[in-house]
């Protein structure tokens, strides 16, 4: 039955609904949406189910949202066509709220497909979109009048090297743009805006949700886009489409600073991105922006949702990039007091999912094991996984026998989890990991149901490579590690660190005696001696496990995930190099370092082939390293 209620009170229900669910109530958003039957409130249902399937990992409830999602773009569309007909009830044209309803719908349709990896789904979603279209009608000169939650009276940006743009950009103009890269991104605010463009403000929620859902859809749309497989974008490219990183960042940016609902969405979108960059990249050509931009984000949106989960977490991430380690598990450990009013637990186990990382980052191997262990109570992704890291952490502590009970468990969990029918990519990498130590305690002479026997590297410490866990970790930690792993036979002999271990027990067997962990003793050192701003120990280590990769019997990743490290090493370096040159010659040292480091993500991604364990991993950092890499380049005024 159709509702009565007009547009604007539809909107105003509908956000009653998401104001209850990114308060950690959705028991009562769901209660909200499900009270009409109109494309806000389907969209809000279709919402409440796909954060559920992609927070708690459950794919199991994408078909629900796809149901919901799917039922509001219709009914968006319908709404939308109807609408032609009638008096525009605001400053656009008439059904532009509802033409940015469908374009919600579309975009989280497509959204349900990319997480579970069918991206010929997304595509089929994007490609009848009207993205671009609507940006353009409601953005007709585009955004540098829009103020942005970190915006400042005057564009503030500066890249790392004040002295280097300053001055090597002034003395070489054919290498410089005037207009800088980061023109648009950094616009002022409409108070300094140029004069002609509209600066009007909204009149009523439904021009808000137009202007916000407008930029948030754009923003969205194109930054997935950016962020998809390098292949999956070249065939982008054949359907006419071609993303823009910065204006999506910008976009969501623009969202996130206005009232509507999709500004929290859009606060969402960022917050994770940003998250994930200074998490996974490596290098971040201006750190100390996205941390800027990433703390204003956080803040707002957290003081009006200050019991959301959501929020509690990435401030939780802000703490744990900016190494306050001992802050973020603080924030965590209140977020999870059992008197927080909880209905979102999906939510809340990010929470224990990133304290278990943090502990780990620390060293702090009880109380890690015990939050992985937590989590196979919470949600039913890859139990495998969970008892695989808490297996490495009882290893860690030397508690063999339960390290072995829960290793034992392992191969009842396998397969039973799968990601668009392929085995899931930790389990794979778990298994030949399993075998391997298995055939090593049998090459030893070992009773095989004590395979812990044979492993010398924790596997809660090999597997957190590729969650880059040890690249913001205290200097105490890091020198915990080398001791640890360098103390391991044969011992070290070509490579100079004042942090190895300086006596190294004979044993009878050596300890690693196969060239796959010889190979990952080596990446794990260079980059935690890569974390010490030790560069030329680092550079040592990971051409030694680059040099060792060939010669795997297993770990294929190894020469990829080196190649990639080497690449941050190098920026890292010159990042330190470049404060004590000249501003001449440190733009010479850029450009070699630059191209230099392009050539070692070509290598990476030439090493990560499909059957590569984790290799889908190791392409997004690859993409987001090179997008680093280009920011970098703008900032310099170096041609892209």
């Amino acid at each position: 039955m159709a509702s009565t209620l007009s547009a604007e009170d539809l909107l105003r229900s509908a956000t009653q609904g998401f104001d209850h669910l990114f308060a950690n109530d959705i028991d009562a958003a769901q209660k909200v949406f499900e009270s009409e039957d109109a494309p806000f409130h389907l969209l809000g249902l279709g919402v409440v189910a796909f954060l559920q399937a992609a927070l708690g990992m459950e794919t199991g409830l994408m078909d629900e949202a796809t149901r919901c999602l799917t039922a509001s773009e219709a009914g968006a569309k319908k709404q939308a066509r109807a609408a032609k007909s009638l008096p525009s009830i605001h400053r656009f044209d008439a059904g532009m709220e509802w033409e940015v309803m469908h374009a919600d719908a579309v975009v989280l349709l497509g959204l349900t497909h990319a997480l579970s990896e069918s991206y010929r789904g997304y595509l089929q979603c994007v490609a009848h979109s009207k993205f671009n279209k609507l940006f353009k009608t409601v953005y007709p000169n585009g955004l540098q009048s829009y103020a942005t939650p970190a915006t400042t009276p005057l564009p503030s940006r500066r890249g790392s090297d004040r002295s280097l743009r300053s001055s090597a950009i002034q003395s070489k103009p054919n290498t410089a743009s005037k207009s800088g890269f980061f023109s648009r991104w950094f616009a002022p605010p409409a108070s300094v805006a140029a004069p002609g463009t509209m600066t009007n403000p909204p009149s009523g929620p439904v021009e808000e949700l137009v202007l916000s859902g407008t930029a948030f859809g754009y923003g969205l749309f194109n930054l997935v886009l950016s962020l998809l497989p390098a292949k999956i974008r070249n065939v982008v490219g054949f359907f006419g489409f071609n993303h823009d990183r910065m204006l999506a960042l910008q976009a969501l940016a623009v969202s996130a600073a206005r009232s509507d609902i999709h500004s929290v969405f859009a606060g969402l979108v960022l917050m994770t991105y940003h998250g994930v960059v200074l998490l996974l990249s490596g290098y971040q050509a201006d750190e100390a922006h996205i941390i800027k931009q990433y703390k204003a984000i956080v803040s707002r949106v957290d003081g009006r949702y200050p019991d959301g989960s959501l929020w509690i977490l990435n401030k939780a991430k802000i703490q744990r990039m900016t190494y306050d380690t001992e802050g973020a598990i603080e924030t965590l450990r209140d977020g999870l007091k059992p008197e927080r009013k909880k209905s979102f637990p999906q939510a809340d186990t990010l929470l224990t999912f990133e304290l278990a990382w943090t502990l780990l980052s620390h060293r702090r191997y009880e109380e890690t094991a015990k939050q992985f262990l937590d989590i196979t109570k919470l949600n039913s992704w890859s139990h495998a996984t969970y008892y695989f890291i808490a297996a490495g952490c009882y290893f860690s502590l030397k508690d063999y026998n339960r390290a072995q009970k829960l290793l034992d468990k392992i191969p009842d969990h396998l397969d039973k989890r799968k990601l668009s029918g392929r085995d899931m990519p930790t389990e794979t990498f778990i298994k030949k990991k399993l075998a391997f130590y298995k055939r090593k305690q049998a090459r030893l002479g070992g009773d095989e149901n004590r395979f812990v026997e044979a492993i010398r590297i924790s596997p809660a410490e090999e597997i957190a490579i590729f969650w880059n866990t040890h690249a913001r970790i205290e200097s105490s930690i890091a020198i915990a590690h080398i001791q640890e792993w360098s103390s391991l036979t044969p011992a070290i002999t070509d490579i100079e660190s004042k942090y190895l271990a300086t006596s190294v027990a004979k044993t009878e067997n050596d300890d690693l005696d196969t060239v796959d962990e010889l190979a990952i003793r080596s990446l794990l050192l260079g980059i935690v001696h890569r974390t010490l701003a030790e560069y030329t120990a680092a550079r040592a280590f990971l051409l030694d496990a680059l040099k060792r990769a060939p010669d795997v019997e297993i770990s294929s990743w190894v020469g990829g995930v080196s190649a990639f490290e080497l690449a941050v090493l190098d920026l890292k370096e010159a990042e330190v190099k470049g404060t004590n040159m000249k501003p001449e010659e440190a733009m010479t040292m850029w450009e070699g370092v630059l191209a230099g480091a392009s050539e070692k993500l070509d290598q990476a991604y030439a090493m990560s082939a499909k059957q590569t364990d984790l290799s889908s991993r190791l392409d997004s950092r690859i993409v987001m390293l090179r997008d680093e890499i280009f920011d970098k380049r703008g900032l310099l005024g170096l041609p892209a």
